[in-house]
């Protein structure tokens, strides 16, 4: 291949960069999400994403993403891998997550220029499409919205045990104001579900777009556990996905939870994929 010549990604180059990463678009939801909003107002205290891309003489061959999470398409090439190295320079700190494959050789150039793994793990990707949704049994009492302003204290804690609970580093511990930010910049994005006025689960749809929705920090208060609450929780934002016309939802779960995978197996969930995810400094 000749030599690669990468820029920032912009809207005019949308058509292009979605043409491109629809040649496996399940593995690439989280880029096609972020190519659909290039020059979208951002959410407040949400990160601006920073994208750029690879042409070779035949047109864009590679996709990478920078912030806020550093993700490569599903297809690239050994040498787009290279060509994006001087940008991954600027990274010192963040989240790597792709196929095994993929993330192997930039987290050794990583590791190479001193950047420590402070989380290293493989995750099952699952998908489920329309129709496939099996039916839940109802939760007396429990009802679901969508979160509200009102919900962020109760949000802040929820998300902070959720990544304790997954024996992630504490990001409130060192800066909490920003913590406070990042989980209300995902409120428009979040369904609780509620019994007799308290919160007892949470989900975040983080990508939603015509393509997928992308479900994270899926997560139940301690005490409300057991009682079938993240079975009806997963299905309510599935259902609400469906009803807005997505192609799929898609989650991951960490290799060896097998309760998330029986779960997520009820309701019809296949899996399609195994994730690397690097958690870097």
């Amino acid at each position: 291949m000749s030599r690669l010549r990468v820029r920032a990604l912009g809207p005019v180059d949308r058509a292009e960069a979605l043409a491109h990463l629809e040649r496996a678009p399940r593995l690439n939801l989280h880029l096609i999400d972020q190519v659909l909003r290039l020059g979208a107002p951002l959410q407040r205290g949400e990160p601006r994403g920073e994208i750029v891309g690879a042409w070779g003489d035949q047109g864009l061959v590679a996709v990478l993403s920078l912030q806020p999470t550093v993700v490569l398409d599903a297809s690239v090439d050994p040498s787009a891998v290279e060509a994006f190295l001087p940008y991954l320079s600027g990274v010192h700190a963040g989240l790597l997550k792709s196929t095994e494959d993929v993330v192997e050789p930039v987290w050794e150039w990583l590791e190479a220029r001193g950047r420590k793994a402070l989380l290293d793990r493989i995750e099952t990707a699952y998908a489920l499409e329309p129709g496939q949704l099996q039916p839940v049994a109802p939760t007396p009492g429990l009802s679901f919205r969508r979160a509200r302003l009102g919900d962020l204290d109760a949000l802040v804690v929820a998300s902070r045990e959720s990544l304790l609970e997954e024996d992630r580093p504490d990001p409130s511990r060192h800066d909490p104001a920003g913590f406070r930010r990042w989980v209300r910049s995902r409120i428009s994005r979040a369904i609780v579900g509620e019994r007799h006025g308290t919160l007892v689960f949470v989900g975040y749809a983080d990508v939603r777009c015509p393509r997928g929705w992308l479900l994270q920090g899926i997560y139940t208060w301690r005490d409300a556990r057991q009682e079938g609450i993240a079975t009806a929780g997963v299905a309510e934002l599935c259902r609400v996905a469906f009803e807005a016309g997505t192609a799929d939802v898609q989650l991951a779960v960490v290799e060896g939870n097998e309760p998330a995978e029986r779960l997520y197996a009820r309701l019809g969930f296949a899996s399609f994929a195994r994730l690397r995810t690097l958690l870097f400094g």
